[in-house]
Order: C-alpha cells, then sequence, then structure tokens
C-alpha cells in the first residue's frame, strides 16, 4: 500500500463532453488546443474538478505526477517502479482543452494527456511486461449486479475514489480493474469477459480504519458489484521511466 497521505487524498475527475523486449512508448499524435500546467497551493491536500457543462475540458487540481501517469498511459501505481518520491509528493493543477468538437473520451484523454505531460515534463519512458502475483477480477456466481452505463450518458467518464469509496459512470471492467488495484494492494487483470460499461459504488472498509461497519474491499466487489477478485499470476505492463523534470515548463 501507498503513503497514508496519497490514501487520504481524495481525487475526483472527470472528462466532461463538447516480460516482453523493452520497448519505447511512442508519442502521441494528438494533443490539447490550450492546456495549462502548475503547481498547486501549498498545503492543498484534497482534489477537485471543475468544468462548465457542455464543454470538452479536462481539469484535476492537486493531482500527483504519478495519478497523471496513470490517467495518461491507463496503468495503476505499482506499474511504475522506481518512481522517485516527488513523483507521489509533488502536485499540480491542471487545466486543458482539446480542439472543438472532441468530447474528450477516455481514449481521446490518453494520447493528449501523454502529450502534455512529455511537453511540459520532457517525460521519456518505455515499457516491459512482467509476469507477477496478482489478482484476476472475475465474474462471482450468481453474475455482475451493475447497472450499466445509460445510453444517453455524454461520452466522458467520472471517477471519484478516497478511503474506502470508489465511485464512477461508464467504466469499462479495465478500468475498473485498474482502479481496484490500489485498495488491493496488487496488480489487478480483467477476466470478466464483460465488454460494456457499467456505473460503479463501491462502498468498504479502507485499510486506515479500524472500526468500520463497512465490510472488506474483497467481500464489497463480491455483494455489490457481483464480481470476484481471485489470486493468480497476471502479465503487467510496467511504464519504465527514463527521465522527467520535477518543474513543468512555463504554460
Amino acid at each position: 500500500m501507498k503513503e497514508i497521505a496519497a490514501l487520504l487524498m481524495l481525487v475526483f475527475i472527470e472528462c466532461s463532453t463538447g516480460l516482453a523486449q523493452a520497448a519505447p512508448v511512442p508519442s502521441s499524435t494528438a494533443s490539447f488546443e490550450v492546456a495549462t500546467v502548475k503547481r498547486s497551493q501549498p498545503g492543498s491536500t484534497s482534489g477537485t474538478f471543475w468544468s462548465p457543462p457542455g464543454v470538452g475540458k479536462f481539469a484535476a487540481t492537486n493531482a500527483s505526477l504519478a495519478f497523471l501517469l496513470q490517467m495518461a498511459f491507463g496503468v495503476d501505481d505499482e506499474q511504475i517502479p522506481g518512481k522517485p518520491a516527488w513523483l507521489e509528493s509533488d502536485l499540480f493543477d491542471v487545466v486543458a482543452k482539446p480542439d472543438a468538437g472532441i468530447a474528450l473520451s477516455r481514449e481521446e484523454l490518453k494520447p493528449r494527456l501523454q502529450e502534455l505531460l512529455e511537453q511540459r515534463f520532457h517525460l521519456k519512458t518505455h515499457r516491459e511486461t512482467k509476469l507477477v502475483r496478482g489478482y484476476e477480477l472475475v465474474v462471482a456466481k450468481g453474475g455482475p449486479r451493475m447497472t450499466a452505463a445509460a445510453s444517453d450518458h455524454w461520452p466522458g467518464f467520472r471517477v471519484r475514489v478516497g478511503p474506502g469509496r470508489m465511485e464512477g459512470l461508464n467504466w469499462s471492467m479495465a478500468y475498473l480493474a485498474t482502479m481496484l488495484a490500489r485498495p488491493a494492494g496488487l496488480p489487478v487483470e480483467d477476466r470478466t469477459g464483460l465488454t460494456g460499461s457499467y456505473d460503479i459504488k463501491l462502498l468498504y472498509a479502507a485499510d486506515i480504519e479500524t472500526d468500520s461497519s463497512l465490510p472488506s474491499l474483497f467481500t464489497a466487489v463480491q455483494e455489490s458489484l457481483g464480481l470476484k477478485l481471485v489470486t493468480g499470476k497476471v502479465p503487467v505492463r510496467m511504464l519504465v521511466i527514463d527521465s522527467v523534470e520535477r518543474a513543468p515548463t512555463e504554460n
């Protein structure tokens, strides 16, 4: 598990409408039209999100570079080995807007956020795949209990996570597996076979709580979502940082 400070930080991100040979991660081909990246105000701890309705925009406050890397490359914290401590402790505010007409779905966000991190932090990375101990996310007996994402959802998604809490709209099972990895303490591989998108609400007893009336993460996943975490060996694609600068370049 990561530092208590990291676990205590509530993160709310929204994108609104309107053992293989090491290989370099290709540069992004898409970019934001305008973007600002700056250090968060001293003393700030909670993460928040704001975006005007109907406007395609990515915005995050008090977000660590480690978290932004997770969003950009679709990895969890354990998939970024050997990273410097400041990737977790230094916090940044980001506001970025794509070209007109880009709704900024998860897949539209990733290459743009990768490009932004490459430009502002001079980030260089490559990928390595390892087989490690982890969990397989499978469908439990009785079938899934999640609500399918509404057909009228805007094409973006929402993420709200904190100690003992995980909520979101329009999540794929692969994304849920990624989000479960941190509280589970090991990598999680999606093996549900479910291809749709779902709205997720999961409440469980966080590790830092000693007298919670909530169930454990593993029990909550089964009872609330109709899924199950089982131990196994899972392939994990690591994101290896070759170089990165601590201070972002000017906007």
